[in-house]
């Protein structure tokens, strides 16, 4: 066994590498250290050239500074976490119709037509259907920071660094971040991701997990990170801020009350909940403020209706708020299970997460709310996860299948120093890429993949769904 090391003192690097053979099995891990890192086999047909293409690997990473060391004598870095302070709300309690216990404060929540997702500290991932049946779980290797959706994918920002693609049975990574990005958020559109994080830097990185550019603010803590064709809005201590999609031209900057703590966006305007106890509205050509909505603490999360008809807000005294499109509020009322972190609304419910862990659906309609403000709320229904529930790890290993089989067919290739994937099945052009998990990929392989689509901005596929290695 072969155990080697790279730390830098500028927090730029810090990560492992080891190499295990086996006979003719070669076992490589690899991650930062401290956090639990991804491996790999590869058979040989020899013992002596399973040996020497471990020593290939071991010579490579010593070339780049790696060094023999010891596990465990050098500890994770630290990990930041977005600080609550979460007081008992005075206002009437919410209806709330059901509301599930995660088992650790979560930040992450995402919510579509079919169920809702909830993401918490302790790295557990839950699909939850609209009417609070537990229907799925993931576990992944460290805390969730949060949940974002692109198209038909879902991904969920993790402590360790990495970005997991949650929409098929098992979440594989789709992008490792440098590691001297702490992640506070990110967001993500066609493909590209956008990181801020405790520096007050903004990083985009391209669909193949590739640096595009970085910009550093004028403030620290980014809490707030939105993308859409255009652009990139960051907001942190200092503001908010426009860069451009592509190359990261600073397009405008404005500084705002407070400290901007979570962001949300429609199609002409960006919302940031600030620590001065308001929501900001900009408009996202100019930076321009539109509206400003008033509340009574720290903001924590916000939301709205679709088009902006409604916003929401959540703050650090277990309330939820909700105003009219021009600030005017229509009504304030207590969660009874904490200050939401973060927030969503679809179908006249408003879905929460917050500082306990809670998942909770809060009847959102005109009639609820009214009976709500009188006093008068539904007895909220507990939701239990099965005993039987199994959570699915990320894991490196694929199902097999046979030409047979139904998909698309995929082939890794080597292109300079880069693993690239191409579509091998007809009716694709083979000069376009494929998005297509890092982790897995092996020069020379090909693989069924359940679907394919083309990128929004065209130019390269993405791949979704069940991936298997073609025997």
């Amino acid at each position: 066994m072969t155990y080697l090391e790279l730390s830098e003192d500028s927090g730029s690097a810090h990560k492992y590498y080891e190499v295990i053979v086996s006979g003719t099995d070669v076992s490589i891990s690899y991650g930062r250290i401290g956090v639990p890192g991804q491996s790999k086999v590869s058979s040989f047909a020899t013992a002596e050239k399973a040996q020497a293409a471990a020593q290939k690997k071991i010579d490579e990473k010593l070339r780049k500074g790696y060094a023999p060391a010891v596990r465990g004598v050098r500890q994770r870095r630290a990990v930041t976490h977005r600080p609550t302070v979460s007081r008992a709300s005075t206002a009437r309690r919410a209806p709330v119709l059901w509301r599930f216990a995660s088992g650790s404060a979560a930040f992450g929540i995402f919510v579509d037509q079919d169920r809702c997702w909830v993401g918490n500290q302790r790295g557990d991932v839950y699909k939850v259907t609209h009417d609070g049946t537990v229907v799925g779980q993931f576990r992944l290797p460290d805390g969730v920071k949060c949940i974002v959706a692109d198209d038909f994918w879902i991904y969920a920002g993790a402590d360790d660094g990495r970005v997991y693609d949650l929409s098929g049975k098992v979440p594989r990574v789709a992008y490792e971040i440098a590691e001297d990005v702490d992640i506070y958020w990110l967001d993500i559109y066609d493909g590209v991701l956008g990181v801020s994080d405790v520096a007050g830097r903004i990083t985009a990185i391209d669909h193949e997990d590739e640096f595009q550019w970085e910009r550093k603010s004028n403030g620290s803590s980014g809490w707030m990170v939105r993308c859409d064709g255009d652009a990139v809005y960051h907001g942190h201590s200092g503001g908010v801020a426009r860069y451009d999609a592509a190359d990261g031209t600073p397009v405008w900057q404005r500084g705002i009350p407070g400290s901007v703590l979570f962001g949300w966006q429609e199609e002409r305007s960006v919302y940031a909940g600030t620590s001065a106890d308001r929501v900001v509205r900009l408009a996202k050509s100019d930076g321009r403020i539109e509206a400003t909505y008033h509340c009574d603490d720290t903001i924590y999360s916000c939301a709205t209706a679709p088009g902006g008809r409604y916003v929401f807000a959540g703050d650090s005294s277990s309330s939820v708020y909700c105003f009219d499109e021009d600030g005017t509020r229509l009504w304030k009322l207590g969660t009874g299970c904490g200050s939401a972190l973060s927030m969503q609304y679809l179908d006249e419910r408003l879905y929460i997460v917050t500082g306990q862990g809670t998942l909770a659906c809060i009847d959102a309609t005109e009639q609820a709310i009214l009976a709500a403000q009188s006093g008068t709320v539904p007895e909220p229904v507990d939701v239990k996860a099965a005993a039987g529930l199994v959570a699915v790890e990320p894991t490196l290993v694929l199902e097999t299948a046979t030409h047979s089989d139904e998909g698309i067919t995929v082939e890794c290739f080597t292109e300079g120093d880069r693993l690239r994937v191409r579509v091998l099945s007809p009716g694709y052009d083979q000069g376009w890429n494929v998005q297509f998990p890092k982790g897995i990929r092996e020069a020379g392989a090909r693989y069924l993949v359940e679907g394919i689509r083309t990128a929004t901005s065209g130019g390269f596929y993405r791949a979704y769904g069940e991936i298997r290695r073609l025997r």
